[in-house]
């Protein structure tokens, strides 16, 4: 009869930590500026919400913007940006004056899924415009009775508070998947 024997290895102790070792916890990510809750995140939070509210105002002081679709889906987009970003910059000064940072997967689930709905529409309404723009400018040369220059200015807001979501977006992604 054959009996199986355990072998022993020995096992070495794992080393001793000193204090600067655990200040940081094993295992979790470093916040990096950008990321919900950090100084970096509410800068971007910020960026993304003048952008957008500028895009809105520029674009709602022109008479003729509700005669074309996609300038209306642009107001549309943008002000939902705005009241977004507004939402998460208040989110992240909470988070930063009581020192805490969201590490909630359900809670950075849901702040992915808002940047990519948002970013996406907030693109697809500034493309939308600026098809319109150039079609406008260019192609009709009809500028002399239109807002050209205001239609542009809108349109390129939109684009610069697109270009600011998009680290969020991609940042709280990486955070979800790091998890």
């Amino acid at each position: 009869m054959n009996v199986i024997r355990p072998a022993v290895h020995p096992v070495e102790a794992p080393p001793v930590a000193d204090a600067a070792n655990d200040a940081m916890p094993r295992g979790r990510m470093k916040d990096i500026q950008g990321m919900p809750g950090t100084p970096g995140g509410l800068a971007l939070r910020f960026t993304q919400f003048a952008f957008a509210l500028l895009a809105l105002f520029v674009m709602a002081t022109t008479s003729d913007f509700p005669s074309v679709t996609a300038f209306c889906y642009l107001v549309a987009a943008v002000s939902l940006q705005s009241l977004w970003s507004l939402t998460l910059a208040i989110l992240d000064v909470y988070a930063i004056l009581v020192k805490r940072r969201f590490r909630n997967p359900r809670v950075v689930s849901l702040f992915a899924i808002g940047d990519g709905i948002t970013s996406t529409l907030t693109f697809a309404a500034a493309c939308a415009s600026a098809g319109i723009t150039v079609l406008i400018g260019n192609d009709l040369n009809d500028c002399a009775q239109n807002h050209c220059t205001r239609f542009e200015t809108a349109t390129a807001m939109a684009f610069m508070s697109w270009f600011a979501v998009s680290p969020s977006f991609l940042l709280n992604f990486w955070t979800l998947a790091s998890k």
